[in-house]
């Protein structure tokens, strides 16, 4: 059942070890450039973004998360009352279980009704096309999230590992909602040929979901009578830093940046690389069981790393500092330079 599923998904990643165990989201090799002449007065900083013409006071979204039992109301509502204090972007989870059931609307609409101005996002399969209009109207979304997971469905007891037809599902669902539409992996990342073909599908953003945060395979091994595929997969995917480079540079829509950012220094090395946003789970999930307070104290945290990181490189804004001079080093510098990408060019943008 959709519904049971959801709460074990949620416990299992309040609970449990369901982050990657070897493999990085890559940040680690990213340098930002020190300024010992910042020549700007830190407390003048502007975080804020615009992202289809709605104004952000923090490039960051609470990203899909849950929806779709009863349990989870709570933590959307605390998340979403978090989420409209800080004026953030802010996801549910896959509505597929209101949708079905609408019994469990309000586990999803709570967001709205505690997070009135902020940036909403629904969330949807890829193959579920006839869900798209009730899961926007369901939470007065801003945009809509087509999340793919096939990474999660090869794992998953039940999963769905018929993936044919999700270029045309995706095709079609952005012509029939009347409002930004954003693929969005579940955390094992996008390359720049999926970029390239999403773009021309006609979506208005990709959310990369790149590895090194929670592992979805790590997720359903938990759930698994048989664990041997999901410890075999466990650290698959594109690493966040990568799969960012890789989208940022192959496509001329916005990027988010998401999976294992865990700090506002993670957010300035995504935004240097090209990122318009970052979206942050886990950690925020778990202040949500505290209470919205403990989600905005992170929040907090995040703005002023974030705040700090942009002083260090003289940044005076988001738009400068995706100008920044930075270094890809190790195992990322190589992956891009193997996959084709000059890595040369962001160690001397401001010259």
């Amino acid at each position: 059942m959709t519904s049971e599923r959801k709460l074990e998904h949620l416990l299992l990643c309040a609970n449990c070890d369901v982050e990657y165990r070897g493999k990085r989201t890559g940040f680690e090799d990213i340098e930002l450039i020190h300024k010992a002449l910042p020549e700007l007065d830190k407390e003048e900083i502007d975080v804020s973004i615009d992202l289809f013409e709605k104004k952000m006071d923090i490039p960051l979204i609470i990203s899909a998360i849950t929806g779709g039992h009863p349990a989870s109301l709570k933590i959307n509502k605390e998340l979403a009352k978090a989420a409209n204090e800080h004026n953030i972007g802010i996801g549910v989870g896959s509505q597929r279980a209101a949708v079905e059931n609408k019994e469990l609307i309000s586990t999803y609409s709570v967001v709205r009704e505690n997070a009135p101005s902020a940036f909403v996002i629904g969330n949807i399969g890829a193959p579920q096309i006839e869900y798209a209009q009730t899961a926007a109207e369901m939470i007065d979304a801003d945009a809509l999230a087509i999340h793919l997971n096939p990474l999660q469905e090869a794992i998953q007891p039940e999963g769905d590992i018929d993936a044919t037809g999700y270029i045309d599902s995706i095709k079609k669902t952005v012509e029939i909602v009347e409002m930004p539409v954003i693929a969005k992996e579940t955390g094992a990342g996008i390359s720049k040929s999926d970029a390239i073909i999403l773009e021309k599908a006609g979506v208005a953003a990709i959310d990369v979901a790149g590895s090194g945060g929670t592992s979805w395979a790590a997720v359903e091994t938990y759930r698994a009578k048989d664990d041997y595929l999901g410890n075999l997969y466990w650290d698959w995917g594109i690493p966040t830093a990568v799969s960012t480079v890789e989208v940022c540079e192959s496509v001329n829509i916005p990027v988010i940046s998401s999976g294992g950012i865990r700090s506002g220094l993670d957010a300035a090395k995504a935004l240097a690389l090209g990122a318009e946003a970052v979206g942050m789970a886990l950690p925020l999930l778990k202040e949500a069981y505290i209470g919205h307070k403990a989600v905005e104290a992170r929040i907090e945290e995040f703005k002023e790393s974030l705040k700090v990181a942009m002083f260090l490189v003289g940044a005076k804004n988001v738009k400068e500092l995706r100008k920044c001079d930075l270094l890809i080093k190790g195992e990322t510098g190589e992956w891009l330079k193997d996959r084709g990408f000059n890595t040369g060019k962001y160690a001397q943008r401001t010259f």
